[in-house]
């Protein structure tokens, strides 16, 4: 018996410990960026998660939606109050019932969820021809390596070598498991204006992006982080403390 439940722990750490392969290749580690919010000490970008949020708007929110987010959290971003207003009125929402017992729509308040692209996921696969895009709220969350992830999914546009055979509507990534992505590269160099004089490039977009879609996932990092360090140096002070009341306490018994 305990032979048999040595054998599969053994056979479990030998699979996980085999990279993972997929359409005939290995899937690729996505190569790890020098994100400012990194580290016990790290924050959010401000001005980096504003660009990431435009890219958001003008290039992903065709397609994906991001649930998650009310339009009062990009105060964060470091909008203000009349900004968040105007950029909410640029939307419509589903409201009601009325006193007739209609639903109507309405502008869009700061305290609504950006709205999505789609009425429902039957109209997103509609549209996208069968593929179903990605509620983008948490996805830095949902995958490994969440950041370093997206922002290699975004820039790992390939074509796809000779031997291998795409079907249609499908497009090559090489850091997408297997290979065949239905989402097609969504950026070109100058395809979003920054008006900060920023690159107006594929990698720049991707790692913008990328960082705004971290926030979305994990909008407290900084005050988690902060937490974190105040409740750490209060324990370390506190063990300080009690091991300072230790000896003392043992130096008087030893000293009867």
């Amino acid at each position: 018996m305990k032979k048999t439940i040595f054998s599969l722990v053994a056979s479990a750490l030998v699979f996980a410990s085999v990279p993972v392969f997929a359409g005939g290749g290995a899937v690729l580690e996505p190569p790890q960026h020098p994100w400012s919010f990194e580290g016990v000490t790290g924050k959010f970008d401000k001005q980096q998660l504003q660009r990431g949020f435009q890219v958001y708007k003008e290039v992903c929110s065709t397609c994906h939606a991001l649930s998650k987010i009310a339009f009062r959290n990009l105060s964060d971003l470091g909008y203000s109050e009349d900004e968040l207003k105007a950029l909410a009125g640029q939307y419509k929402v589903i409201d009601g019932p009325n006193d007739a017992g209609d639903m109507f729509e309405r502008p869009a308040r700061p305290s609504d969820i950006i709205p999505g692209p789609f009425a429902n996921e039957k109209a997103a696969r509609a549209a996208n021809g069968g593929a179903y895009p990605l509620d983008l709220s948490l996805i830095a969350k949902a995958r490994h390596d969440g950041s370093n992830y997206v922002r290699a999914l975004l820039m790992g546009y390939e074509n796809a070598p000779h031997d291998m055979k795409m079907p249609d509507g499908m497009y090559y990534n090489k850091y997408f498991a297997g290979h065949q992505i239905a989402m097609p590269s969504p950026f070109s160099d100058g395809a979003v204006d920054y008006q900060d004089n920023s690159p107006e490039t594929v990698q720049q977009y991707a790692t913008d992006v990328a960082a705004f879609l971290t926030w979305a996932a994990e909008p407290k990092l900084e005050t988690r982080k902060a937490l974190g360090l105040r409740v750490m140096t209060f324990l370390l002070s506190l063990t300080v403390l009690l091991y300072l009341y230790k000896r003392k306490v043992w130096k008087d018994v030893k000293g009867h």
